[in-house]
């Protein structure tokens, strides 16, 4: 199993990203795909073009209002687990599960915990895991066994962004997250990135594996609300991806 996440402060185009990777494996590997729509902010369903049944976070609350309503012969446990593992998409190139975020106090961090060991359980299952993340990836950093093979930290082409960038790459330095490689992609680029980015770059410390240009079809794709199935080599940001991938050799 290989597991790529993607990260990067909103507005940076990660799930964009995420989802042309997820893309770019159902083109060219025949191994079975898990997107993990890590987010709370729950949107890579739409940009992969499926619906989704529920959320783990969405899954928790019922769970807490109707405590007392689980069916005879199931302890609340396995009744959770079956709970999640029937939100799980299924579709011909790959399955989707996602987190969202739940009412309530104190709901985030438990729905943090279940998502760890789901993807402990379910991650086996597949020869590639990929998730969108948020920011920080607090939900993968403490007390899981999970190991990421890739890290892309998604940036804009700003100096401002790739400190931002660091930032993210110093929080998981402090906490127990088990990262095999860390890489930045700077994301809709125009001609190549300027010196104070490069400066900013080195500053950060952080390796620069691509950086993808802006791209017209893919924004207007994004504005129709149409899938990224529909992107191809023709699209420079596809193109960047496709580079990038062959450059991991997964």
């Amino acid at each position: 199993m290989k597991t790529i996440a993607v990260s990067g402060k909103g507005g940076t185009g990660k799930t964009t990203l995420a989802a042309l990777i997820i893309h770019w494996i159902k083109e060219n590997r025949t191994q079975s795909i898990l997107a993990v729509d890590a987010d709370s902010n729950v949107n890579l369903n739409d940009l992969l073009g499926v619906p989704i049944k529920d959320t783990v976070g969405a899954i928790r609350e019922e769970m807490r209002k109707s405590v007392n309503n689980i069916p005879g012969g199931m302890t609340k446990q396995q009744f959770l687990e079956y709970k999640i593992q029937s939100s799980l998409v299924e579709s011909p190139d790959f399955d989707l599960i996602a987190m969202g975020r739940p009412e309530g106090p104190g709901c985030y961090c438990y729905a943090n915990n279940l998502l760890r060991e789901i993807l402990q359980a379910l991650g086996e299952n597949y020869e590639f895991v990929v998730i969108d993340n948020e920011a920080g990836m607090e939900h993968l950093s403490r007390r899981t066994t999970q190991t990421i093979d890739y890290l892309l930290i998604v940036s804009d082409p700003s100096p401002r962004g790739v400190h931002a960038a660091g930032r993210i790459s110093n929080i998981l330095e402090e906490l127990d997250t088990r990262v095999k490689k860390k890489y930045l992609i700077l994301n809709r680029v125009q001609n190549q990135p300027s010196e104070a980015v490069s400066c900013a770059i080195e500053e950060a410390g952080l390796t620069l594996l691509e950086a993808i240009p802006e791209d017209p079809a893919l924004l207007t794709m994004d504005r129709n609300g149409n899938p990224v199935s529909s992107a191809s080599e023709e699209f420079p940001a596809y193109r960047a991806v496709s580079h990038f991938m062959d450059k991991l050799k997964l």
